[in-house]
């Protein structure tokens, strides 16, 4: 864990938990009669503070759609981050690829465009796949906002790193996690599209397991890979580093201390 985010980490858990709370209260409201509220909508309200309290903390426009949260960097016309849990024991695949893919219009200082991507010589890649949200329409359709996507060399996206989306998905299927991705913007190989998108030099990929209470984090270059995914296991530390953001803050520090510095591979398996 960086040295640095210790003296904020009192005001993130406050500010972070206000905010949970006030969401969950927000719901509460919105969906329940004056004298009752249905088991239902209890679990969905506790899913919905579980889903938020988790965020990872860090510069960027916070951009909060239903099925994922993410971080917009206006500079390289990107996310920073993509959060979003997955769980999915007992759901079917229900939904389709679409590849519609489409401006978010959330984004206040405006997504990429997905012409930006045409003759760039790059894949949308993306950093919330869409097969993870396969068990809705709604939530796969979400998959294919710009905000979503980075700049990605197809022999990567199409190769290793879709690699270890599937790998990540399998361990989804086993239990609930929570999950972020995102670009590093280190050796960076230019801008595409009339936009200005950052073409990243490498992604990254940090997983939780609060059943089993381990971490994991990935950093691949964006190139042809033909390496095993487990020679790119790495602390959680180590890609804080290279990022600049605080991953999962709101655990407490000898838990987070403990996590994010170990990196087994094979225990995920």
């Amino acid at each position: 864990m960086a040295g640095k985010k210790r003296s904020s980490r009192r005001w993130t858990r406050l500010i972070g938990g206000l905010l949970g709370l006030g969401i969950v209260w927000g719901f509460y409201v919105s969906r329940t009669s004056d004298k009752e509220i249905g088991a239902a909508s209890l679990h969905e309200a506790k899913r919905l503070f579980e889903y938020t309290e988790l965020l990872p903390s860090g510069e960027g426009e916070i951009v909060r759609h239903t099925y994922y949260t993410l971080s917009f960097n206006s500079r390289h016309k990107q996310a920073n981050w993509v959060y979003y849990t997955l769980e999915l024991e007992g759901k079917e695949r229900v939904a389709e690829r679409t590849d519609r893919f489409r401006e978010d219009k959330k984004v206040s200082s405006g997504s990429a465009k997905p012409s930006d991507y045409i003759k760039s010589g790059y894949d949308r890649g993306h950093l919330c796949p869409a097969a993870d949200m396969a068990h809705s329409a709604e939530a796969m359709e979400e998959t294919f906002l710009m905000s979503n996507i980075s700049p990605q060399l197809p022999v990567f996206n199409r190769g290793i790193w879709k690699s270890l989306e599937k790998l990540v998905r399998d361990w989804g299927e086993k239990e609930r996690i929570y999950i972020v991705t995102g670009p590093v913007f280190k050796d960076n190989k230019g801008k595409i599209g009339r936009t200005g998108v950052t073409v990243p030099g490498f992604f990254y990929k940090v997983v939780y397991a609060p059943g089993a209470r381990q971490m994991i984090a990935f950093v691949l270059p964006n190139t042809q890979e033909k390496r095993q995914l487990r020679d790119y296991a790495v602390t959680v530390d180590s890609v804080e580093r290279l990022t600049n953001i605080d991953f999962f803050p709101q655990l407490s520090d000898t838990l987070e201390n403990r996590l994010e510095a170990a990196v087994n591979y094979d225990s995920w398996r």
